[in-house]
């Protein structure tokens, strides 16, 4: 982090993300000022609030993207959700913190696999001495028994005394490291899988409750295992992959999990304007400013239970995002809109954005389709008029229809080549030029007629 000055985090989001250049630097700011929070003094770092952002825009103008990118650029926790999906307490549904559970969640299985991963190495070379046990089980009573080595090594060897047992143990060693052994079938211990699953209900579902009841009773019922026939290729696997999982030290992850979300942890609540507005209603929409009343504790700093510990939420980064055609930010009750003081507008996309984005962000469309016909041995050319005609009708149909943003590109490129996706394997033309005049003919008709516009595009 202390590497990422503002103006590096905005290059970096460039490569991903065209213009939006005041959503860009507030997040920049927002993210510098965790770095500069954590180099303070001790007593002065509780009192540091996060500066939570508003990102007011229509979609498919990049909102999503940028805290994405943002999170990934730093590798934080990161949880996306939206506002739409939760219920005030007491409704059937999700209740609000149920998206600080989910984030911890994701934290712990993330830091989890990266521990298993840092073990592997040894983890492999644990299961090597178990798969060389049951091929050639160890010396008891001063005789080996004779086991699934007997046609692998010369007949004979399983009688000779410890320093021959020693080098026969090597031969399989070599034998297993250089693959001549994947083929060859042994009987393996694995876990059962297929245990009963003990389901309870409650008015708020199973993920929402503090304990997770499965994983405590599972861990009260003895482990079924069975016997399996399994290459000792798979079985390699297998035992490498049990063998990580004990290697890991979940209490050390666990902990890891909630400081890093509690001090790096980044939400991106979508849709809050669904859950604004100031008329009062009745029926579906009754529990719009229930949520939000709900959500503020969470933003505003609470602690959250979760089966991995207590998370406090004072530290956690939020940023908020809506189109808000129908409501405003200052519908939100007035304890929500101070909880989020910075706001961002972003502009809609034109034509030239859309230029840009077909071919200069890093996973640019244009890019993705010459790689994927690239597979089928076919390079496709986009000439400079089509990209800018492609842009033009994106703009067009956005204006005639509804205002999607850069999310029409995907269709209308995907119109646009599926006659070349579906007979590419058949093709002999190799190279094929996209100009204007063949995104003319393709997609002009559709793109003219109103009715097909509105089901094709």
């Amino acid at each position: 982090m202390k590497d990422l000055k503002p103006g590096e985090i905005v290059r970096e989001l460039d490569k991903y993300i065209i213009g939006q250049k005041n959503a860009k630097k507030s997040v920049a700011i927002a993210l510098r000022n965790r770095w500069r929070r954590q180099q303070v003094d001790k007593d002065l770092q509780d009192e540091i609030a996060p500066k939570n952002i508003i990102l007011i825009g229509p979609t498919g103008v990049g909102k999503t993207e940028i805290a994405r990118r943002l999170a990934n650029l730093t590798d934080s926790p990161f949880y996306k959700v939206e506002a739409s999906k939760f219920t005030e307490v007491g409704y059937v549904g999700r209740d609000v913190e149920s998206m600080i559970r989910d984030l911890v969640e994701l934290t712990v299985t993330h830091l989890k696999a990266r521990q298993q991963e840092a073990v592997r190495e040894k983890a492999t070379r644990i299961a090597e001495e178990r798969i060389l046990d049951i091929l050639l089980p160890p010396v008891s009573s001063g005789s080996r028994p004779i086991s699934n080595s007997v046609d692998v090594i010369a007949a004979g060897e399983g009688d000779k005394e410890s320093e021959a047992a020693s080098s026969t143990r090597e031969k399989l060693r070599m034998m297993l490291q250089e693959g001549k052994l994947d083929s060859r079938q042994i009987d393996l211990e694995v876990a059962d899988k297929s245990s009963p699953m003990v389901e309870i209900f409650s008015n708020a579902g199973i993920e929402e409750m503090g304990i997770n009841i499965r994983d405590m009773l599972g861990n009260l019922m003895p482990k079924n295992t069975k016997r399996r026939k399994v290459k000792i290729k798979e079985a390699l696997k297998l035992v490498a992959q049990e063998e990580a999982t004990h290697l890991v030290d979940m209490d050390q992850v666990k902990a890891e999990a909630i400081a890093l979300v509690e001090q790096s942890g980044i939400i991106f609540i979508d849709e809050i304007d669904k859950i604004a507005g100031k008329d009062k209603s009745h029926g579906p929409d009754v529990s719009k400013e229930g949520v939000q009343r709900d959500l503020l504790p969470i933003v505003e700093g609470s602690s959250v239970p979760t089966k991995y510990g207590i998370v406090k939420t004072d530290h956690i980064l939020f940023i908020a995002s809506g189109a808000f055609h129908v409501s405003k930010p200052s519908d939100l009750i007035p304890e929500l809109q101070g909880r989020f003081p910075i706001r961002v507008e972003l502009h809609s996309l034109g034509a030239d954005d859309f230029v840009r984005i077909l071919t200069e962000p890093k996973n640019a469309l244009v890019l993705q389709y010459l790689a994927l016909l690239r597979t089928e041995g076919i390079e496709i050319a986009f000439t400079e008029d089509a990209v800018e005609k492609i842009a033009a009708l994106a703009v067009e149909v956005n204006a005639s229809t509804e205002n999607i943003g850069a999310r029409r590109l995907h269709t209308l490129m995907e119109k646009l080549l599926e006659d070349i996706l579906f007979d590419a394997p058949d093709i002999e033309e190799k190279k094929i030029v996209i100009d204007a005049v063949f995104v003319e003919k393709q997609l002009t008709n559709i793109v003219g007629n109103e009715d097909l516009t509105r089901f094709i595009l």
